[in-house]
């Protein structure tokens, strides 16, 4: 296969969906690689280095040129998919759900889009699974954020003048993002808490030795779809969770939210009366602000300054780590490519597996992914 590399057009987006690395594997297997020029540089990576492991560099419009594959890290504008060799196959973090506009651009321009964000969650596409890489970065990079704007030492320390209490970190959601940022308050010497909707969390929360807070009645024992995703609580839970929530919020020092549910609004964990609660100086960083906000006062990529309580709604925390996040990113395009090839390197796609079966959106000239039809 032929695959090109593009350079990202996102505001504020440094990240590449490939490394010299990554592609000296793709030649190594047969493929082409044809790279735009500078797509790299944002993440460290040259034109040279590109070169050295075996890419041809060029123009947008010359890479695109008789290409099988597309990898990008989002979704490229729609102007640019009209460009796309017919029946190329289009590999990204497409936001399906969150831009509707983008299957129907490559149906009518013939292109096989895969979402990264459908890879299913199964031991055998875990190499392949971008959302947890990139949340696993996006958790740690939270809490990094948080000790920079809390301005105090997150570790107890104890001085001739004096002792220094640790900050009191609280984590709203124990998926991968969670998780990551809970291991990181740790590390740092934060006392950390958390919470979330699934039971098999309470677990992995109390591993990492962090205290786990929830109203753990038969609703919660059974908030876990089979996908591994939480599920929408009921009014009542919700009543209930976040009135214990509220009164543990008042005494954190930090609190990072990172609840999502794919296809939906992002749920709202933090009322403007829980952020009011908290003492001037403390943190909310919000890792849901792109899909809305888990805090009632979270603006997309702005930091909001609620009566002394600092909120960070940044919508691209994996894109503050780009050489890291790059190279997670491209390891898994590089997983995927097999999926995208026969024995002999060409183009075919394995329509019938059931990983690129739950990643397709478009086959063919049509929208095929149910979510979208």
């Amino acid at each position: 296969m032929k695959i090109a590399i593009l350079k990202e057009t996102h505001a504020g987006e440094t990240r590449v969906a490939a490394t010299p690395g990554t592609v000296k594997k793709l030649v190594e297997g047969g493929h082409q690689v044809a790279v735009e020029s500078g797509a790299g540089l944002a993440a460290s990576f040259q034109d040279e280095a590109y070169k050295e492991a075996g890419a041809s560099i060029g123009t947008a419009a010359a890479v695109l040129k008789g290409a099988d594959a597309v990898f990008t890290v989002r979704a490229p504008e729609t102007a640019t998919i009209a460009k796309f060799p017919k029946g190329a196959v289009l590999a990204g973090l497409l936001e399906p759900h969150g831009n509707k506009a983008l299957a129907a651009a490559c149906a009518k321009a013939g292109v096989d889009a895969l979402a990264m964000e459908f890879t299913p969650r199964i031991t055998r596409a875990q190499s392949i699974d971008a959302l947890s890489s990139q949340s696993n970065l996006a958790g740690y990079r939270a809490v990094i954020e948080a000790a920079h704007l809390y301005g105090r030492a997150f570790p107890m320390m104890m001085t001739a003048a004096g002792t220094i209490a640790p900050a009191k970190v609280f984590v709203m959601g124990a998926g991968v993002a969670g998780l990551q940022a809970i291991a990181t308050a740790r590390r740092l010497g934060a006392v950390v808490s958390a919470t979330d909707v699934r039971p098999a969390a309470k677990e992995q929360v109390a591993s990492l030795g962090a205290k786990f807070i929830a109203v753990e009645d038969e609703e919660f024992k059974a908030a876990e779809t089979a996908g591994g995703y939480a599920k929408e609580m009921s009014k009542a839970y919700q009543a209930k969770q976040a009135e214990l929530i509220a009164a543990h919020i008042a005494k954190q020092d930090v609190v990072v939210t990172t609840a999502l549910i794919p296809g939906r609004p992002a749920p709202k964990l933090v009322t403007k009366a829980m952020a009011a609660s908290m003492h001037s100086g403390a943190v909310i960083i919000d890792l849901a602000a792109a899909q809305g906000g888990n805090c009632e006062l979270t603006k997309p990529d702005e930091i909001v300054d609620a009566g002394g309580v600092k909120i960070a709604g940044f919508t691209n925390l994996p894109a503050r780590l780009a050489a890291d996040a790059s190279s997670l990113y491209a390891r898994n395009l590089l997983a995927l490519s097999p999926l995208l090839a026969d024995d002999k390197g060409g183009k075919a796609p394995h329509w019938e597996d059931e990983i690129i079966t739950a990643m397709a959106l478009t086959r063919d000239g049509a929208v095929v992914h149910d979510s979208l039809k």
